[in-house]
C-alpha cells in the first residue's frame, strides 16, 4: 500500500518527554494510510532519515515522485533530498507558516495579514501568490522586519500545489498538515490514560497501536474525486487512463 500513495504528510507529536515522527500517504482513491512512525522530533535529522529510509524500505519507490507535505523543519527537507532526492515537490504547511508569521506581529495587525495570506493562497496563478505574499513582506519589513523574515523564509514551497497546476478542489487537503493533524488527536486521546511512558520502546509500542486503531476510523480526504489529477501530474499515470477510471 505504500507505493501506491502520492501525497505523505509527515508531522511530529509529543508524548511526554518523547517525540515521535509520523507519516501519513493517501492512494489514489483518497483514502488515508499510517505509512509509518519514529522516535524523535521534526528537528532531529537522524530520526527523520530513519523515518523515510523505512518508508523506502517498506514500498516508497526513490525512482517515484511524490508530494511532501510538511511544517517546514530544515531537518524534514534534508531528510527528503536525502532519501528520495532533491527534485521531490514538497508543499509546506501554510498553517504552521501562518503561526509563525503571527507570532511576530502584534495582535492588532493579525487580521489584516491573515486575510492577505488566505487570499494570496486561493490564487491559481504561483507567480501571483508569490508577488502577493512579497507584497505583504515589503509591507511589514518597515515596522516588523522579523515577521517579514519568517514569511519569506521557505515562500515558494507554500505554493508547490499552484505550481504543479493541481485543481483548486485539492488545496484544502494538500495546502497544509491537517490531514495528519486530525488523526493525530485520536492517537492522542487512545494514550492519554498514561500517566507515566518508561522508555522509548513503551512509547512506541502504545503509538503504533492507537495509529492502527485509528486508521480504522479514516476517512476519505476533501477532494478525493480529483486525485487523479495529482497521479498524472507526478507522472504516476497517463491522463488517458486516469480519465477512463474516473469515468
Amino acid at each position: 500500500m505504500a507505493g501506491s500513495c502520492a501525497p505523505i504528510y509527515i508531522d511530529g507529536q509529543r508524548f511526554g518527554d518523547h517525540h515521535v515522527i509520523s507519516g501519513v500517504g493517501i492512494d489514489r482513491g483518497g483514502s488515508k494510510h499510517i505509512l509509518g512512525i519514529e522516535l524523535g522530533a521534526t528537528e532531529n535529522a537522524a530520526a527523520v532519515k530513519n523515518l523515510l529510509t523505512g518508508l523506502r524500505d517498506r514500498g516508497l519507490r526513490t525512482d517515484q515522485q511524490y508530494l511532501f507535505v510538511i511544517d517546514g523543519a530544515k531537518a524534514l527537507r534534508a531528510g527528503i533530498e536525502a532519501v528520495f532526492g532533491s527534485d521531490q515537490p514538497v508543499q509546506r504547511c501554510r498553517n504552521h507558516k501562518m503561526r509563525n508569521v503571527l507570532d511576530e506581529l502584534p495582535r492588532a495587525q493579525h487580521a489584516q495579514v491573515v486575510n492577505v495570506m488566505r487570499a494570496a493562497w486561493k490564487l491559481t496563478d504561483f507567480d501571483e501568490g508569490m508577488k502577493r505574499l512579497e507584497g505583504l513582506a515589503r509591507f511589514l519589513e518597515h515596522d516588523y522586519e522579523s515577521a517579514a523574515r519568517s514569511l519569506r523564509e521557505g515562500m515558494a514551497e507554500m505554493f508547490t500545489i499552484q505550481k504543479l497546476k493541481l485543481p483548486p478542489t485539492l488545496y484544502t487537503c494538500l495546502g497544509t498538515t491537517n490531514v495528519i493533524e486530525s488523526p493525530q488527536s485520536g492517537v492522542q486521546k487512545r494514550t492519554n490514560n498514561v500517566t507515566r511512558w518508561r522508555d522509548g520502546a513503551m512509547v512506541e509500542r502504545w503509538v503504533a497501536s492507537a495509529w492502527l486503531l485509528t486508521e480504522k476510523h479514516f476517512r476519505k480526504v476533501i477532494g478525493h474525486r480529483n486525485f487523479w489529477a495529482l497521479a498524472v501530474i507526478l507522472g504516476r499515470e497517463k491522463a488517458s487512463d486516469a480519465s477512463e477510471k474516473v469515468a
